[in-house]
C-alpha cells in the first residue's frame, strides 16, 4: 500500500511521547506524499491506545494484544513487524531512538535487507539524482542526523530498498494534534497467533526493575544550562542552585560535559536531547550549531557570555556581557531574595 508505517512503543498502557512525536511528523509526511498515516501497537493491554493516537492523524492502527507482548522481548516484536510490513508493504517505517526502538529497529531492518538510518534529528521528503542509472527519483525520504561525533550534520537517502527506515530522538519533533480527540480512524485488531511461533517466545522476562530518569530536561519550562566557559565543575554548580530557585532543570553542552563539569544526561544539542522551555539561560555557551539545534525553539533565550560576540548572541532574545562567576552570584542573590 505504500503508506506510512509508526511504531507505537508502550509503557505499560501509555504511549510513548516519542512514537507520537513521531506520528505527528508521520502526518506531515503522509501529507507531502498523499498516502495514508498507520501506526502498529503490541502489547497486554491497548483498550486504551486509539485515544491516544487518533487525534495525532492516524488512519489505520494495527492492534496485536497479546499478555505475552508486555513487557517488550525482541523476538516477537520482531516477528509481528516483519510480517506485518510484508503485508502491508509501507514506504516508510518510523521508530523511536529510545532504548527498546534501538534494539527493535536494527532487527527488523536486518530481517527485511532494508537498511536502516539511526538517531536522527529531522526528516523531509526530496527527491535523489542516481548517478549510476542516470534517473532521478522523486519522493524519497531524507533522514538527517548528526556524523562523526556531531561535527557535520548527513542526510542520508535509501533510493532501492523498502521500506525507508529510521529511528528518530526523543524530543526533535513538535507534537501536534491535528484531529478531534473524539475522532476515530480504521482499527484493526490482528491474531497474534498468526504472525509468532512458540520459539518466538523462548527468552521471557522474570523480573523487571524500571528507574527514571532523575532530571526531566524535556519537560522542564525553565532551562539553565553551562557551556564550557563556565571553567569549573565548582562555578558550574552555581547553575544547579539557580534553576532550583527558578523551578527549573540544569543543561549542558557537550564540551562541559567532556571537561567533567556534569553528567552526560543533562546534555543538549544534536547528540543529546532537544529542549523547547519557555526560558533558557545559556551561560558560557558559546553557541556551536551542535547545541544550537537543541534549544533554538525555547520561547526566551537568556544569553550570558564574557564575550559580546559569542554566536549564542544572535538567537538570544536578551544578552548579558560579563562573567559567568560574577553575574550568576547576582541572579542568585536577586532570586534568593524574592523568596
Amino acid at each position: 500500500m505504500n503508506n506510512i508505517l509508526v511504531y507505537c512503543e508502550l509503557d505499560a498502557a501509555r504511549v510513548a511521547e516519542v512514537s507520537l512525536e513521531l506520528l505527528s511528523k508521520g502526518r506531515e509526511l503522509a501529507d507531502r506524499l498523499g498516502v495514508q498515516l498507520e501506526a502498529v501497537a503490541l502489547g497486554g493491554d491497548l483498550s486504551s491506545v486509539e485515544a491516544q493516537v487518533y487525534p495525532y492523524g492516524v488512519d489505520t492502527l494495527h492492534i496485536f494484544e497479546d499478555k505475552r507482548l508486555s513487557p517488550y522481548t525482541t523476538q516477537p516484536h520482531t516477528s509481528v513487524l516483519c510480517k506485518l510490513i510484508k503485508e502491508e508493504q509501507p514506504q516508510i517505517f518510523l521508530i523511536g531512538a529510545t532504548v527498546v526502538g534501538r534494539d527493535l529497529a536494527p532487527r527488523v531492518s536486518s530481517t527485511l535487507g532494508s537498511g536502516l538510518t539511526a538517531d536522527c534529528t529531522a526528516l523531509e521528503i526530496g527527491d535523489y539524482e542516481d548517478k549510476k542509472s542516470e534517473t532521478r527519483i522523486e519522493n524519497l525520504l531524507y533522514s538527517i542526523r548528526p556524523a562523526f561525533g556531531g561535527n557535520i550534520v548527513a542526510t542520508i537517502v535509501n533510493p532501492h530498498h523498502r521500506p525507508q527506515m529510521s529511528t528518530v530522538r526523543e524530543g526533535v519533533m513538535p507534537l501536534v494534534k491535528c484531529r478531534p480527540d473524539t475522532y476515530r480512524g480504521n482499527t484493526v485488531k490482528h491474531n497474534v497467533e498468526d504472525y509468532v511461533t512458540t520459539a518466538d517466545f523462548a527468552v521471557g522476562i522474570i523480573e523487571r526493575h524500571v528507574q527514571r530518569q532523575e532530571n526531566n530536561l524535556k519537560g522542564a519550562a525553565v532551562v539553565v544550562a553551562g557551556g564550557y566557559g563556565m571553567g569549573s565543575k565548582e562555578n558550574f554548580d552555581m547553575l544547579h542552585t539557580l534553576a532550583h530557585l527558578l523551578h527549573g532543570e540544569v543543561g549542558a553542552t557537550r564540551a562541559a560535559i567532556d571537561a567533567g563539569y556534569t553528567t552526560h544526561d543533562r546534555q543538549i544539542g544534536q547528540t543529546g536531547v532537544t529542549v523547547r522551555p519557555k526560558v533558557y539561560i545559556a551561560c558560557g555557551i558559546s553557541g556551536q550549531v551542535q547545541h544550537i539545534s537543541g534549544m533554538q525553539e525555547s520561547s526566551i533565550i537568556i544569553s550570558v557570555n564574557s564575550d559580546p560576540d559569542a554566536p549564542i548572541n544572535a538567537i538570544a532574545d536578551y544578552v548579558v556581557t560579563g562573567r559567568v562567576e560574577e553575574v550568576i552570584p547576582k541572579f542568585i542573590n536577586f532570586y534568593q531574595q524574592k523568596q
